[in-house]
């Protein structure tokens, strides 16, 4: 099978020859490439590779991404040569058609790539932000169960400090009780919960 990769793309380019030019010439070659000869394929890629990169690249913009899809038209040519029908047009638009549509086909693709991208990366957005959210939901959880193992007094002595927002002598005035007293209780208190949470000290 002949190798489209081997021709040159950038000769292509520096040459254009526009595909009106071609004619009924390139209409008589096509059938020759269908029954395999590679001296028509190559006569039809050097009249016809420059207007196919050409119209691509007005659909693409990138020249990397434009001439990986002229010599994927160009393979297409080579293959399907047969279904070629001068009765519906010239060889020319029949080749710049399959261009055309390949070069939307690229962009679509693309397009789709990106949008499923985004897809995923909205889906493990939630997925983390819901993971968080269980796992915070966990740990509150753990604490209250935590808490409830102190003693009353214990409780509400931590409770009054980090969840009130009150200083030791402030819950020592609110409870009525000895600063050293509450010092001791959320000491322990605090020992406690440690403990129950596996944290280290």
């Amino acid at each position: 099978m002949v190798r489209v990769e081997a021709y040159d793309m950038c000769a292509a380019r520096s040459e254009p020859e526009p595909a009106e030019r071609a004619g009924p010439e390139l209409d008589k070659l096509l059938p020759l490439v269908a029954r395999g000869d590679e001296g028509a394929f190559e006569a039809v890629y050097d009249r016809l590779a420059a207007s196919a990169y050409g119209l691509i690249r007005k659909v693409l913009r990138d020249p990397s991404q434009s001439e990986e899809v002229t010599q994927e038209v160009l393979l297409e040519v080579w293959r399907t040569a047969s279904r070629f029908d001068p009765a519906r047009g010239s060889a020319a638009a029949w080749v710049l058609t399959i261009a055309h549509r390949r070069a939307v086909d690229r962009v679509r693709s693309e397009e789709a790539a990106a949008a499923r991208d985004q897809r995923t990366a909205q889906v493990q957005t939630a997925v983390d932000e819901v993971a968080e959210s269980v796992e915070a939901s966990m740990d509150a959880e753990r604490v209250r169960r935590c808490l409830d193992g102190l003693t009353e007094l214990q409780r509400e002595s931590i409770t009054l400090a980090y969840y009130g927002g009150h200083s030791y002598s402030q819950v020592a005035a609110l409870l009525g009780t000895a600063l050293g007293t509450i010092k001791t209780r959320i000491r322990d208190g605090l020992s406690r919960l440690r403990d129950c949470l596996g944290v280290s000290s």
